[in-house]
């Protein structure tokens, strides 16, 4: 029975190897004759503190560390040491027994060594202290009031500090009931006070006057404690006597008073520790206030959780910044993730998750992140998108494909212009990461629709995303998509900034083609735009034909050698990004000045498009820019190319040709207004009616009118039709069937349209009539049947 009973005590096991943790280093300060020390546990390797105490089987000391063992097991509470188990050990050394008990729980550090680790000073460390004093201060009138239980150790040993920063109190050794109801109690209340210091215990414990102790009120003792532990941390020294307490110089003086009664000489008039912690003015502070909302942040209202939210990202910085991101943080974490908390809490989180190091963000933050994808607040998923380049390096390939894109991808098809443009622009983050699959299976055909959006703006950054994220399609992908994209769609569009991001993107993926289709694809419609309205465009579009006819060239000096191949001739490969060139569309904003377009060979940035007077929108800024191109001729095509500038690595810089004035749009994305276009001008007519005839070849295919009148009102078509794997199928023409490695300027180039293929939809059934099979170079149509390829927007009259 004995022992059953002292197992029940004790705990499992009868060794230090059945003990399910390592016991590690220990700290150089516990309280009494324990030992306190590091631990981690044998499973998982989590972390945890282990107190271990020693002596021999007649000890007192063991006596009184079982009756803490049972004491900590059974009393629960947020603000006591969370118990985890325990073990006893025997060792036999002839005739003497010696006895160890092993007490396992969270990680925590003594308070003593975590205040100097921490460093704090000033109105941080009073507001520190202050909510450490309000935790010990909520634990002991737990004990005191609920339990009515008496600890009758409270001082700065019997203090640890966890992870979060929180307080705990600790060292239930002398724990005992309070029996001062019971009529006829005689003899000592607390069996083990002796094990209590001296300068710990007030007057009548020292004189052991049990009478005057059970006539007291049950917080008498354990208040004078709280007054100890005041100061103690206050001091920052031991109390070696009780007369210094005396000494208040160090007491802060809105607790002062409060200090004063809780060592009052009358047990029967010291201060309940549940008084201290509600009425004292010096636990009123920002720290104590903000924990405590966001402890019962479930409680509040949605007014109140707003208010808070916007004024928590300018509070945190005038917070401790360890109690931020080791207390603070993990809470906002865990409400965002549960849902107590809305999209306003996402400012906070990023920027308190920007100050943890990458190994700590990717452990506590990053999987909050993950499962916020998921959430249907559309709120939400804005906050996600605007500050994913914050953590987007941060997360796995795999997450990523599997668990992150599937929830972006529904932005790509969402009726808010604005949610739509942040998609597109998270994908240059998430593109490197994303499968061939899924490149090709999915985003490349939400992009199809995205080139041809309602909104310029979208489109023209659609083209810009696709010259970027090239270099991670396959090589089949590009030869299908990117000539097709930038031709026939943004070359061909009414907006001026889409043009010329499309010629833009030419030249940034000029690696990517064979000489064949620059000499019959891509010179032919560029050529056209040198006489576009835009001037922007025209200078682009002369830059861009120096760059090909420069790597026609230099094929044709190979071709005099017998090497006829592509190898090292033009650019080194898209080593650099494409910026974006247009702004939020939800502001407005004034055209700024235009950059020159920087040669195939320079090291300038290369200025992003802009409309110009006449353009479809009052006004478009065209901060981002292209990042510079490079190739194996040093002749530049422009006289005063951009400098790159110094501090960017990632192509999202800034121009330097008259835009950095704009201080408030350090990111590249400009305001912008969205209103109707109107019909073409009769230059601009004439240009895209020449862009849709084909180049002069010695038998032309008869099938080339139709596919040229299909793509005269492709954009008038595409939004009409609600089929989701519709992409640029109605201007597509069939695959060809062999391919030329060499020139050839007499064979049918009319096959090379093929865009997506094996994924393409069949061209929609349209009432728009079909140019005349006759309609040879010199016959130019009529102006009002090649209207811009524009959504619910065309000038054929259909």
């Amino acid at each position: 029975m004995f022992k059953f009973l002292k197992g029940v005590v004790a705990g499992s096991g009868t060794g230090v190897k059945d003990l399910p943790y390592n016991i590690g280093e220990p700290y150089s300060s516990a309280w009494g004759s324990w030992v306190h020390s590091q631990g981690t546990s044998k499973d998982d390797g989590s972390p945890v503190s282990i107190f271990s105490l020693s002596g021999s089987a007649q000890d007192g000391h063991i006596a009184a560390g079982r009756n803490g063992v049972k004491r900590l097991r059974t009393v629960r509470h947020p603000n006591i040491l969370s118990f985890l188990h325990s073990t006893e050990v025997e060792m036999f050394d002839g005739s003497n027994t010696k006895v160890t008990i092993y007490i396992v729980t969270e990680p925590v550090t003594p308070l003593s060594e975590k205040i100097k680790e921490l460093g704090l000073d000033g109105k941080q460390r009073d507001e520190y202290f202050a909510w450490g004093l309000h935790q010990i201060g909520k634990a002991v009138s737990f004990l005191n009031n609920d339990c009515k239980l008496i600890h009758a150790n409270v001082c700065l040993g019997s203090v640890v500090v966890t992870q979060t920063l929180d307080w705990k109190l600790h060292a239930f050794d002398v724990l005992s009931e309070f029996d001062g109801n019971k009529e006829g109690s005689t003899g000592s209340m607390l069996q083990y006070a002796w094990l209590v210091g001296t300068q710990y215990k007030p007057m009548e414990l020292v004189k052991s006057d049990w009478v005057a102790i059970r006539s007291s009120p049950p917080w008498a003792i354990d208040s004078w404690g709280m007054g100890c532990l005041i100061y103690e941390i206050f001091s920052g020294t031991r109390l070696s006597k009780t007369e210094e307490l005396r000494n208040t110089s160090s007491i802060p003086k809105l607790l002062l008073p409060d200090y004063q009664r809780l060592l009052s000489s009358m047990p029967s008039k010291r201060l309940n520790t549940s008084k201290l912690i509600e009425n004292s003015e010096y636990f009123q502070n920002k720290l104590v206030d903000t924990i405590h909302f966001m402890e019962v942040l479930s409680l509040k209202d949605s007014v109140e959780k707003d208010t808070f939210f916007r004024k928590l990202p300018t509070l945190s910085d005038q917070l401790p910044r360890q109690i931020v991101l080791k207390k603070i943080l993990p809470l906002l974490a865990s409400a965002l993730e549960f849902g107590s908390a809305g999209a306003l809490a996402l400012t906070a989180l990023m920027k308190m998750s920007s100050w943890l190091p990458p190994e700590e963000f990717s452990i506590k933050v990053l999987p909050t992140i993950v499962k916020l994808f998921s959430s249907n607040d559309r709120a939400i998923r804005v906050g996600l998108l605007q500050h994913i380049e914050q953590y987007g390096e941060s997360l796995s390939a795999q997450i990523v494909d599997e668990q992150v894109y599937p929830y972006v991808a529904t932005g790509f098809s969402d009726t808010s212009a604005f949610l739509r443009e942040l998609t597109l622009k998270s994908i240059l983050v998430l593109a490197p990461k994303l499968s061939q699959r899924t490149m090709s299976g999915s985003l490349l055909k939400y992009l199809s629709k995205l080139q041809v959006d309602e909104e310029p703006a979208i489109r023209t950054n659609t083209t810009i995303l696709l010259g970027n994220i090239a270099n991670y399609l396959n090589e089949g992908t590009r030869k299908r998509v990117l000539i097709n994209a930038f031709t026939v769609r943004a070359l061909r569009d009414t907006f001026p900034p889409a043009r010329g991001a499309g010629i833009m993107a030419l030249c940034a993926t000029s690696s990517y083609y064979d000489i064949s289709e620059i000499a019959t694809r891509i010179l032919p419609n560029v050529v056209v735009l040198t006489i576009d309205p835009d001037s922007d465009v025209r200078t682009k579009s002369f830059q861009a034909v120096d760059q090909f006819l420069k790597i026609v060239k230099q094929y044709n000096e190979k071709g005099d050698t017998g090497d006829l191949s592509m190898a090292n001739i033009g650019t080194n490969g898209n080593s650099s990004l494409l910026g974006w060139a247009m702004s939020n569309l939800t502001l407005k904003g004034k055209t700024s000045e235009q950059a020159p377009l920087a040669s195939g060979g320079s090291t300038a940035p290369l200025a992003a498009t802009s409309s110009d007077a006449n353009s479809v929108v009052d006004a478009v800024a065209t901060s981002a820019i292209m990042s510079p191109l490079r190739t194996s001729s040093s002749v530049d095509l422009v006289d005063h190319p951009v400098p790159a500038s110094p501090t960017s690595t990632d192509g999202w810089e800034e121009t330097e040709n008259g835009l950095d004035e704009h201080d408030s749009d350090k990111d590249g994305w400009n305001d912008f207004e969205s209103l109707d276009e109107p019909k073409p001008s009769p230059v601009l007519a004439n240009i895209q009616a020449a862009q849709k005839r084909p180049v002069a070849q010695s038998k032309p295919a008869l099938s080339q009118p139709k596919s040229a009148a299909s793509g005269l009102h492709s954009k008038s078509t595409v939004r009409k039709n609600k089929d989701d794997d519709e992409l640029w199928g109605e201007i597509a023409a069939p695959p060809p069937k062999a391919t030329s490695k060499s020139l050839n300027l007499g064979a049918s180039t009319t096959n090379d349209d093929d865009l997506w293929g094996a994924i393409a939809a069949p061209p929609p059934m349209t009432k728009a009539k079909p140019l005349s099979l006759g309609r040879g170079r010199g016959t130019k149509p009529a102006a009002p049947k090649l209207g811009a390829q524009r959504i619910n927007r065309t000038s054929s009259g259909v």
